[in-house]
């Protein structure tokens, strides 16, 4: 990998005819650093294109490159990639319907608004891969013709489709109305029904799937029955009567797939919030739709990942919450609740007696002045941690935070968008030294050129001052030759480099 043009090809200030010459020696990695550039032009992402059809690809998925641009028969992945996009011709789709790659057939099952004719071919496919993928992204007429399919395989496709009508997934989850699945991977595979444990020799495995742990089927593809009905369960466009009813299944896993549903019945709800696993409960208490009954009788819960997930409840009570924070490790993070929290609600959160509770506030950017000041003025550290980056704060506060709270609010600090050029000098120069805080610096629009130096002398925040515009030029140069490739890479995709120093780079 060479990092000094890697690192040109992603400098924001490279000039277009330096981009043009990159383009002519591009390797992969140069390749994506210029395809990722915002001023790429119409001619230079040909030029990419036509180099390599990796990046041909990319440039195809952001919607630079046309159908007249590509020629399926030299890049079909390109082709398919606009396909997918919805730029491709209907022609192409047609042609690679029966490619006799399976790889491009499965792919073209993935895309959207294929024509009817495209759609059945697929539908007829000899790779099960190939009908399977179809039936994970078709359309609902075809998903309801496909749940039945002999394979069991493509009906469990069907079910983790959203547009497979309401009425197919919960057949599929009961059978009812439904022939029998003749086939799935494990029986096609061992040839006669049998558990599958791997690893598994097989002179010809299935190209696009390998048996997972645990597959097997006696007859009835008992782990395809499985996955399938799991796959329904988390669908949300399965009818919640059809789901409820695997409230209490010996699976934990098709119990696990009802935690996060929304239109379960609160008998559901109370089964899934006594299941003995607290991952259900957990994602159940983190459930916008439970209701208020089930959430105060999870804020109880022995698992204090339970309680966490509760705190990040949208819905949770606001005193439920207030409670958790002094019991649950959930750290200087915004809750969803808090975000939504009325002027009247923040106001009371500021003034609780509990430190744990003004830290939650203290996460929001957009407090009242009168209420950031005072948070600012907190004497509890975490409090202050919490605060520290919230805009419109004064250096005067800033540096007081420092004073009385030192290393353990130092990093905190430096993330402050108006952190002023004075502030984070003082930042690197404090005794003893904290390591995020020099990291923090470096990436700040405000660092000086002392503060920059100073970040150099982290091992870690030295590739990030090494492209910091506001470095010195003669430290940048000096840099493109440092041992390590990271920094080497960030200075030359440092947009201060001289233009006569990024010309002698790329000859």
């Amino acid at each position: 990998m060479n990092h000094i043009l890697c690192g040109l090809a992603a400098n924001p200030a490279l000039p277009a005819e330096l981009v043009d010459r990159l383009i002519t020696v591009a390797d992969d990695e140069i390749a994506t650093e210029l395809a990722a550039r915002k001023d790429l032009g119409r001619a230079q992402a040909l030029a990419l294109a036509a180099r390599d059809e990796g990046t041909a690809v990319h440039l195809a998925y952001e919607g630079r490159l046309t159908s007249a641009d590509i020629d399926p028969v030299a890049q079909p992945q390109a082709a398919l990639a606009l396909l997918d996009t919805g730029a491709g011709l209907p022609e192409w789709a047609r042609r690679f319907a029966t490619d006799p790659v399976t790889e491009r057939r499965e792919k073209l099952a993935a895309c959207q608004d294929l024509p009817p004719d495209v759609t059945d071919t697929l539908a007829a496919d000899s790779e099960i891969a190939v009908v399977a993928e179809l039936a994970l992204w078709t359309t609902p007429d075809m998903a309801a013709r496909l749940a039945r399919h002999p394979h069991a395989e493509v009906r469990r496709a069907v079910a983790a489709n959203e547009a497979t009508p309401p009425a197919v997934l919960e057949m599929l989850l009961t059978g009812d109305g439904l022939p029998p699945a003749r086939h799935c991977l494990v029986c096609e595979r061992e040839g006669t029904p049998a558990p599958h444990a791997r690893p598994h020799p097989h002179p010809h495995p299935h190209p696009a799937d390998d048996l997972p742990p645990g597959a097997f089927c006696t007859g009835s593809h008992e782990s395809t029955v499985h996955d399938m009905w799991r796959q329904a369960l988390s669908n949300p466009a399965t009818p919640a009567r059809a789901a409820a009813g695997f409230a209490g299944h010996s699976s934990a896993l098709l119990r696990w797939s009802l935690a996060g549903r929304s239109d379960l019945p609160p008998e559901a709800w109370g089964r899934l919030a006594d299941d003995p696993l607290p991952g259900i409960r957990g994602d159940l208490a983190e459930n916008p739709a439970v209701d208020a009954a089930h959430l105060r009788a999870l804020a109880t819960d022995v698992s204090p990942d339970v309680r966490r997930s509760l705190a990040h409840n949208p819905r949770v009570p606001l005193d439920l919450l207030a409670s958790l924070a002094g019991t649950t490790k959930i750290g200087a993070t915004l809750l969803p609740r808090i975000a939504a929290a009325t002027p009247a609600e923040v106001e009371s959160l500021a003034k609780s007696p509990d430190p744990a509770v003004r830290m939650l506030l203290a996460a929001r950017r957009d407090l009242p002045p009168g209420t950031r000041d005072a948070l600012a003025a907190d004497t509890d550290a975490k409090v202050l941690k919490s605060i520290a980056p919230h805009p419109g704060l004064s250096e005067a506060r800033l540096r007081d935070m420092i004073d009385r709270h030192g290393v353990r609010v130092l990093a905190r600090v430096a993330t402050n968008p108006d952190a002023s050029p004075s502030l984070l000098e003082h930042v690197t120069r404090h005794d003893p030294p904290v390591p995020k805080a020099f990291r923090e610096v470096a990436r700040h629009r405000n660092a000086t050129a002392p503060a920059l130096l100073a970040c150099l002398t982290d091992r870690q925040a030295r590739p990030i001052a090494a492209a910091h515009p506001s470095l010195p030029v003669p430290v940048v140069v000096e840099l493109l030759g440092d041992a390590e490739g990271r920094v080497a890479e960030a200075a030359a995709a440092n947009p201060s480099l001289p233009p006569a120093m990024m010309l002698k780079l790329t000859r």
